[in-house]
């Protein structure tokens, strides 16, 4: 799950992360009231879940309170396109108002899980501002790593290495140390599983802050966050990736033009690589899991193909704790309901494959079946063609 910048702040200074000043505004009246009292110089930051923000102009530096009502009037309602929103871009709906500050460095710091390492590692470099990646690939010297045992969490000596590595010294140092041990706080104690600071601040009187935050956190952790779920905004997240959690049914959204329905997240790579080299391309994949219901399995198939840029569906089951003909069954029922125009190629394997097989056969419904993977993809994408 993600969160916006201003939600990431209001946690991280909860545990002891300095950040700017500032207020949410969620129209240019309000705007212009944050600036009467931050300013009379602050930025407007336009909050969607996406990077680069400054090159999409939902970054503007204000120099008066009037100045920032008007930008506010023009941004508000706008639709953002940054280099990770994709051409569709995303409409901003409200604003982060800040102290204008008086940079003079701008740092990086990261806390990412290391899956290799079966930690997590915290990284900074000197070179903020930028993306880590293109900094990972063009500079990897410049990166600066710490890796956190989980039994003793991230140590004092690590932080102030850290620190000296950043090339800080004196007070902004000391500044430095904390905020590194409070960012590690903050991560643990939110089950996230990013926590990135960029740019991190030094202004020129040596003070250490947070330009800007994005945290992401573990899913499958949010139970124990309620205060956390409740910052979820559904506007920023795809219509049919919030309906399939409904049915806690995991669907992700990619470019191609094959729907594709399978059950585990292993077959769910596999189907899309088979496809892949069968010469299509996955327009999406959802996945019914194990313990999944006839209703749930409905809803996953009408999900799969409400989606305008599917030419074909490919369903993958292989039925281990689920049941072949529970898939079967859901399917011809949401198919019925559909009214479906597209070709459906489908491959069951497992618990009740024959009963499975008998309820698509006797549905009278113009399925594709097939006896192997490399046998249905070849079929779905012939008849997406």
């Amino acid at each position: 799950m993600k969160i916006h910048e201003y939600q990431a702040k209001q946690i991280l200074a909860r545990h002891g992360v300095r950040i700017p000043r500032g207020e949410l505004a969620e129209t240019p009246t309000q705007a212009r009231a944050a600036a009467e009292k931050l300013g009379p110089r602050v930025v407007l930051k336009a909050q969607i879940h996406a990077g680069g923000r400054g090159k999409g102009g939902g970054i503007k530096l204000v120099s008066s309170p009037a100045e920032a009502e008007r930008l506010a009037g023009e941004m508000i309602g706008m639709t953002l396109v940054t280099p990770q929103t994709g051409p569709e871009g995303r409409r901003v709906q409200r604003l982060l108002v800040e102290e204008a500050l008086d940079i003079q460095r701008e740092l990086y710091l990261g806390l990412v899980i290391d899956r290799a390492a079966e930690a997590a590692v915290v990284m900074a470099s000197t070179e903020g501002g930028v993306e880590i990646e293109k900094v990972a690939a063009e500079k990897p010297e410049a990166i600066f790593k710490e890796y956190i045992h989980p039994a003793t969490g991230l140590r004092a000596f690590q932080a102030r290495s850290l620190a000296f590595r950043l090339g800080l010294a004196g007070e902004t140092h000391k500044q430095a140390v904390a905020f590194i041990s409070g960012l590690a706080r903050a991560f643990e104690a939110t089950d996230a599983s990013l926590a990135e600071i960029n740019p991190l601040l030094v202004t020129r009187q040596g003070d250490v802050l947070a330009l800007d935050a994005k945290m992401n956190f573990d899913d499958n952790a949010l139970a124990r966050h309620p205060e956390i779920q409740a910052m979820r905004d559904l506007s920023e997240e795809s219509p049919l990736e919030v309906e399939a959690s409904k049915y806690n049914l995991n669907y992700i959204k990619l470019d191609g033009t094959v729907g594709c329905m399978v059950n585990g997240a292993g077959l769910a790579m596999a189907t899309m690589d088979i496809v892949k080299y069968a010469g299509g391309t996955p327009a999406n994949f959802l996945d019914v899991g194990g313990g999944v219901t006839e209703e749930a399995v409905t809803n996953a198939f009408r999900i799969l193909v409400s989606d305008p840029d599917v030419r074909g569906a490919l369903i993958n089951i292989f039925g281990g704790i689920v049941r072949c003909d529970l898939i079967a069954s859901g399917v011809v029922k949401a198919a019925r309901e559909l009214r479906l125009k597209i070709p459906v190629v489908i491959r069951l394997e497992g618990t009740n494959v024959e009963r499975g097989k008998e309820i698509l056969r006797e549905s009278g419904l113009d399925f594709h079946s097939a006896d192997s993977m490399k046998e249905a993809a070849a079929k779905v994408v012939a008849l997406v063609r």
